[in-house]
């Protein structure tokens, strides 16, 4: 194993590991919302978390200086393969930074069942890690579904709670739905390939022949509409916010929403080689930023206003991917990683030192706590686009590329509604609000230096990384990218988004508690009733209706099959007695023997066998109804213990 290689695995096994212990590991008694057995592993839990997020980021850091490359079998005929280019060297850093400040922040807040926190995050962040370097579909896949896994655990934090549960559920759901794009991207590449390892790789992918290069494409943006919260997907992410507050601003800020734009501005050259997939995504992301757009601004609570502005704002980045903007969709991916992270993270101080995320009920909130009011305000002015702040010039970068006027428009219009929604959310906060609200005691947020820190760097991140749209870095960065002749934005054009930007988030600011707040809108355009009504309802009744056939046609039919034979042998025996024996005098006692021999046969062979069979049956039917309860956990369960037994099974044959 080379230097480089070793970099490369320490990078994604290092907080793999420590995230699997840590998460196995218990944590002790929970007494008061902490963990108190002497020697637990409670109290330490947040400590090692963030000295191995450190390391992660050095290590980061490393890797996007060297580039290593490194490869190992995995699977017949697909390695594991991972490499740091120019593409995922920003994004590797930018996930190991957001993840070190995030648990930096928890550190202090998260209290309860800490070890399975804080193990859970550090998983998380080692797949995203794979899924940002793995350079064939074997290491997607594997990375794709430890990523949705973790998630699920992670909203669905609060176990005991009924309404984290649901939330989490809804989310894994929701996102496996899209995520089986990827899979029949895995077997059309299976199916065109050449028989060489290489087919799994994504760089051989917009080479694939005929009708499998569009169904590659197909499942590409399929998995990645689900994972970005794209329409029609998006309402997952509205249920996601019921997890923790630093839960949402890892995995909707840089890591889980991200990497599906992220995958389509790998796979970029796929989508330009099916044609019509370019202008799907396109179209798809503009659509779903103004369409959520729409929706954040019609949020009466904080964290949905975050939540929905951040599927509009991945709405942009799946935008470049498809217009051709790769170092503009990732200069806006890195910026709004910084940008959104800040912004949950003070939503969640607020919360837990109010109790609420009402928008009308924190009023003031920002002018209270300056030390998080003022972060918060740099994060909302950078959201809105307002210039010289970080969305303002990856967004016009990503402009430079839309050459279709009707797509323009639909862009321009999103990017105004983003300062509407901005405006409206800083307004709020910002107005004078009521005297004497009353402060708890923090549950999620930090004190100290553990919630300062991180929202101050973040919001210098938020200041400064749209520096990386313009020049020198952004032709850097196109450099990296290996995207040197992409356009860049135009003066005119960032000085009109800029006095737009400015305008609307002024506008939205002095009005906000009366902008227009249509229930269509607050309910997330009904997307979950329209998920229950094509897909949900449909699927439990074809459920219901093949139960009713199994108890009424196939487990009546096994139970009847038994007498049915019986009777038959009955009616045997009584023509053998009254026939056979009246027509064959002579041999009389000779047909009473056979006619007893076949009746015990009956009873003891044909009847006991066929007897038999049907109690199999019902035997085999029981065991495979025990696994399908509907608990995740113990699908997850099932699915370890095939995954180990196939590993092992692949060492004992090597």
């Amino acid at each position: 194993m080379s230097g480089t290689s070793a970099l490369l695995w320490s990078l994604v096994l290092l907080p793999a590991a420590t995230g699997g212990v840590l998460a196995l590991s218990g944590g002790g008694r929970r007494t008061a919302g902490t963990y108190d057995r002497p020697g637990g592993t409670g109290p330490a839990a947040p400590a090692v978390a963030v000295a191995v997020a450190a390391v992660t980021l050095v290590l980061a850091v490393a890797a996007a200086l060297v580039r290593p490359t490194a490869r190992t079998g995995f699977v017949a005929g697909g390695p594991l393969e991972l490499a740091v280019d120019g593409l995922s060297a920003a994004v590797t850093v930018t996930v190991a930074a957001v993840g070190l400040l995030v648990l930096l922040f928890a550190a202090a807040g998260i209290r309860a069942e800490r070890p399975r926190f804080f193990g859970l995050m550090l998983l998380f962040v080692a797949a995203v890690l794979v899924t940002a370097t793995a350079t064939t579909l074997t290491g997607l896949l594997l990375a794709w579904e430890v990523m949705g896994a973790t998630s699920y655990a992670l909203i669905a934090f609060r176990w005991r709670e009924d309404a984290p549960a649901a939330a989490g559920t809804t989310a894994f759901l929701t996102t496996r739905a899209g995520d089986l794009g990827l899979y029949l991207t895995a077997g059309a590449a299976l199916a065109a390939g050449t028989g060489t390892a290489d087919r799994f790789a994504l760089d051989a992918l917009p080479a694939l022949d005929g009708p499998w290069l569009h169904l590659a494409a197909a499942g590409v943006l399929l998995a990645a509409f689900g994972k970005a919260a794209q329409l029609p997907f998006s309402f997952w992410l509205s249920k996601a916010m019921l997890g923790p507050s630093p839960v949402s601003a890892l995995l909707h800020s840089a890591a889980m929403v991200a990497m599906g734009g992220y995958l389509l501005l790998r796979l970029r050259p796929l989508l330009e080689s099916a044609g019509w997939a370019a202008a799907a995504a396109a179209w798809g992301g503009a659509l779903t930023a103004l369409a959520l757009g729409a929706v954040a601004l019609a949020q009466r609570d904080l964290k949905q206003l975050l939540a929905a502005s951040t599927a509009a704002q991945l709405g942009f980045v799946v935008l470049a991917a498809g217009a051709g903007s790769v170092a503009g969709g990732t200069a806006h991916l890195v910026a709004h990683a910084a940008v959104k992270s800040l912004l949950f993270l003070a939503a969640g101080v607020w919360l837990a030192a109010l109790g609420t995320d009402d928008l009308g009920a924190l009023r003031g909130a920002a002018r209270r706590d300056r030390a998080v009011g003022l972060p918060f305000a740099v994060g909302a002015l950078a959201l809105a686009g307002v210039p010289p702040l970080s969305l303002w010039a990856t967004k016009d970068e990503i402009l430079a590329a839309v050459d279709s006027p009707a797509l323009y428009g639909v862009v321009l219009a999103a990017a105004v509604l983003s300062a509407l929604y901005a405006g409206k959310a800083l307004g709020l906060l910002l107005a004078p609000g009521p005297s004497g609200t009353a402060v708890r005691e923090p549950e999620e947020g930090a004190s100290g230096p553990l919630r300062s820190v991180p929202l101050a760097v973040l919001a210098a991140g938020a200041a400064v990384l749209g520096a990386l749209a313009l020049p020198p870095l952004a032709g850097e960065l196109k450099q990296a990218a290996g995207v040197p002749g992409e356009p860049p934005a135009g003066a005119a054009t960032m000085a009109a988004t800029a006095v737009l930007a400015l305008a609307a988030t002024a506008f939205a600011a002095a009005l906000a508690p009366r902008l227009p707040e249509p229930s269509w809108a607050r309910a997330w355009l009904h997307l979950e009733t329209a998920a229950h009504t094509a897909a949900v309802r449909p699927v439990l009744a074809l459920g219901r209706g093949l139960a009713r056939f199994d108890d009424a046609v196939l487990d009546r039919g096994a139970t009847r099959l038994p007498a049915a034979v019986r009777r038959l042998g009955r009616r045997l025996a009584r023509f053998d007695d009254a026939d056979l024996d009246r027509a064959a005098t002579g041999t009389a006692t000779a047909a009473r023997r056979l006619a007893s021999w076949a009746s015990a046969a009956d009873r003891s062979g044909v009847d006991r066998a066929v007897r038999g069979v049907a109690d199999g049956a019902r035997y085999l039917g029981e065991l495979a109804r025990r696994p399908q309860t509907g608990q995740l956990h113990q699908y997850y369960v099932q699915a370890l213990v095939l995954l180990t037994a196939a590993a092992v099974l692949l060492l004992l044959l090597r």
